[in-house]
């Protein structure tokens, strides 16, 4: 299944990135994974969304391209990162790719909480018109406390918090194929 992840956090180092990383590599078999650098986009822009800039169309082509879609976010303000609104904000006009799509949607963040405010704006801003996905039910992976669970290489390093990410990413194998089956 070819996925797009979504990060929302452009930092190198990131927790987030990293979490996308381990996904990509763990769930290979199953997953292909491609993870672009949402830093590349330029803002939105009303004004340019019929001649987007040439990265945004390729963005938008990769997205239309993929059979789903997994956001990796942080929690920034109780919310959702900017750069993660500004690519959905994209990804909301003209050819609208991300209508009908099966998400899922990760976080990690070095608080007590994880990312559940940001998964909860996250989701409003999913089912909105111009985006209308089809986003896993239930399921929410909000890993918190990341420093204590992820190593400098980005793996995982606590059984149960991978034990819940395998089911996770079962889960939405299992949507996506219904979802596909069903169209």
């Amino acid at each position: 299944m070819k996925i797009i992840a979504l990060v929302g956090s452009i930092r190198r180092s990131s927790y987030n990135r990293k979490l996308a990383t381990f996904v990509q590599k763990r769930y290979a078999d199953q997953l292909d994974v491609t993870i672009p650098n949402l830093g590349a986009l330029p803002f939105y822009d009303q004004d340019i969304e019929l001649e987007a800039p040439d990265d945004v169309q390729a963005f938008k082509q990769a997205v239309m391209d993929a059979d789903g879609v997994i956001f990796v976010t942080p929690e920034y303000n109780h919310s959702v990162p900017g750069v993660l609104e500004n690519a959905i904000d994209w990804l909301s006009r003209v050819e609208r790719p991300l209508i009908g799509k099966p998400g899922m949607i990760l976080g990690a963040t070095m608080g007590p909480l994880g990312t559940v405010r940001a998964q909860s704006h996250l989701r409003q801003v999913l089912n909105s018109p111009g985006v209308s996905m089809r986003v896993l039910p239930g399921d929410e992976f909000l890993l918190g406390t990341v420093q204590d669970k992820m190593n400098a290489d980005g793996d995982l390093t606590d059984n149960k918090v991978v034990e819940w990410l395998d089911h996770c990413v079962a889960d939405y194998l299992k949507f996506a194929h219904q979802l596909a089956a069903s169209d």
